[in-house]
């Protein structure tokens, strides 16, 4: 064969391995089947694929309440407290002893005690970057939406991507508002592993006037109500008394005198006292003092820390977090359900919620919550049943909620409140009833930054030589130089390698085993409680006073 000749067949060679044929070792030319494609992401497999499943019959309990507390440092107050209104959960007790059923004896969050350095080391800082920054809320919507047969649960359906205008609602008409707020203390700090922000949404009727069309000042005027009857100071015994600073409402529109001046305004930033009722299309329901009305909504998700971007959100989320009040009940049921609580406690029994992943847990008093998490390649899916009972916990019984929610309440006073979260500018302002700020009473109690008491980096910034800094905290409260970003952002290095801690976990899966951002295991954790004293009455360190209403003006 000439030398042209092999040129011919090799190059008819190449052309044919170009078009994916192969010589088999039989002598027959066969067509090399392309890669099947990947199927469609579904984000209900893994939870199904889980079934009904809850080994850790204590979830409910978070991983803080493992604290050592040493008889010198107390983070149970923040949540462990009397409560307000018809909260008479009343468990501040929690901070004196141990109290865990048998089950809850033994710590199921393994994750704390699990070394993943290793983990961590083979991720770079760019490679985190490019993770965070990746966005994982558009295309669960798209893959719950392609679910054969529909998904029964709720898909979102606020299109962040459309972004807010200037008075925080969502531009894409859906009727969501942003709601900017001072985060509840401790686990949800940047500066321990995670940002977050919080949406409202009221139903249809709020949004409409009395013949039932679309009207934004009246959403705005049941808003500003809303925001009066949940902010009422807990010292107040007379809610005549109350005065709420709220943005600019118009009180023509909906008929009502807010202010209390005689005159109905077109531009009115208080709220003295609460009116009966709701207005427009919601003129039947009652105002009721820390209580939201049937039908509310809130979406809430958990990200990670970016270091560059001005607020410090990520573009990829952690977790989805939504919730629905589906029942309203009367305030002697719900101080009924309290007593019941308390009384299974007594009694060792351990949490029960109707409900299932696709549609969510409801407790008693009425509210549906639904979570989505990420599942190994960062794709946020559907919770598990036993990922779910994690979340109800802190969502139904504990003494400092208010209608077992945490963010509402804690939201900037007036125009500025109604914005995508953001903590530059605001100050450590205290929580009701207390003198000093709120950050600064933390630390003094906790003797750390977070509730392990782990956070070295706010440790050495706050705590030089073990001694509270009182000056440098302060300086981010009312009249200082610095706010609330400035106290409890991470530095960049921090925040990375938080970033990376957390990637670690999602890879594992194991999230029934924990879902903590930590650097390395802590050591003022207990793997195993003996019930009994936590020797914190004896130093006098038991504080009834934690609140999540904040002292603003």
């Amino acid at each position: 064969m000439s030398a042209g000749s092999k040129g011919v067949v090799s190059g008819a060679l190449i052309g044919l391995l170009a078009l994916g044929l192969v010589f088999s070792a039989v002598g027959v030319w066969r067509a090399r089947q392309p890669p099947a494609p990947e199927p469609p992401f579904d984000p209900l497999a893994q939870a199904l694929a889980s079934g009904s499943r809850v080994l850790n019959r204590e979830a409910p309990i978070p991983s803080m309440c493992y604290t050592k507390t040493e008889g010198a440092s107390n983070p149970c107050w923040t949540c462990h407290t009397g409560g307000v209104g018809d909260n008479v959960m009343g468990d501040e007790a929690l901070q004196a002893e141990y109290a865990f059923s048998d089950v809850g004896q033994t710590n199921q969050w393994t994750n704390l005690f699990t070394d993943r350095s290793a983990a961590q080391a083979d991720l770079s800082d760019d490679e985190v970057l490019e993770y965070i920054r990746q966005d994982n809320y558009a295309p669960l919507r798209a893959a719950l939406l392609g679910l054969p047969g529909g998904f029964k649960g709720w898909v979102p359906d606020l299109d962040l991507a459309r972004g807010f205008d200037d008075d925080g609602f969502a531009r894409d008409g859906s009727g969501w508002r942003a709601v900017r707020y001072k985060p509840f203390l401790g686990t949800f700090w940047p500066t321990n592993g995670s940002t977050d922000d919080v949406f409202i949404r009221l139903p249809a009727a709020f949004q409409q006037d009395a013949e039932g069309r679309p009207s934004r000042e009246m959403y705005r005027l049941n808003l500003a109500i809303l925001e009066a009857a949940m902010t009422v100071d807990p010292a107040l015994t007379d809610v005549t008394q109350a005065v709420r600073r709220v943005e600019p409402v118009d009180e023509r529109v909906g008929g009502v005198d807010l202010d209390g001046d005689g005159v109905l305004g077109s531009s009115v930033e208080q709220v003295r006292g609460l009116p009966a009722r709701y207005v427009g299309g919601a003129a039947k329901v009652a105002v009721r003092q820390y209580f939201y009305p049937r039908g509310t909504e809130f979406l809430h998700t958990v990200r990670y820390v970016d270091p560059d971007a001005p607020t410090l959100l990520s573009a990829r989320m952690k977790e989805v977090r939504y919730s629905r009040k589906d029942e309203e009940h009367e305030g002697l049921r719900v101080r009924g359900f309290y007593a019941e609580e308390q009384e299974k406690k007594l009694q060792g029994r351990l949490p029960v919620f109707p409900g299932n992943p696709e549609l969510g847990l409801v407790n008693e008093f009425g509210w549906r919550l639904q979570g989505f998490i990420e599942d190994a390649r960062g794709r946020l899916r559907v919770q598990t049943m036993e990922e779910h009972a994690f979340c109800m916990g802190c969502h139904t019984n504990l003494g400092v909620t208010v209608d077992q929610t945490f963010g509402f309440p804690r939201k900037v006073p007036g125009r500025e409140g109604w914005r995508h979260q953001d903590l530059r500018g605001l100050p450590d302002v205290p929580q009701a009833g207390h003198a000093k700020p709120e950050v600064l009473t933390y630390f003094e109690r906790v003797k750390g930054g977070d509730e392990f008491r782990a956070n070295d980096e706010l440790l050495s910034r706050f705590f030089p030589h073990g001694t509270l800094d009182e000056t440098s905290v302060r300086r981010a409260a009312k009249g200082g130089d610095r706010d609330l970003a400035w106290l409890v952002t991470p530095s960049r290095e921090r925040a990375l390698a938080l970033g990376r801690a957390y990637m670690a976990l999602v890879r594992e899966q194991g999230f029934t085993k924990g879902r903590d951002t930590l650097l390395a295991p802590p050591k003022n954790v207990l793997a195993r409680v003996e019930n009994g004293s936590t020797r914190l009455e004896d130093a006098g360190l038991i504080f009834e006073d934690g609140r999540l209403h904040l002292t603003w003006e």
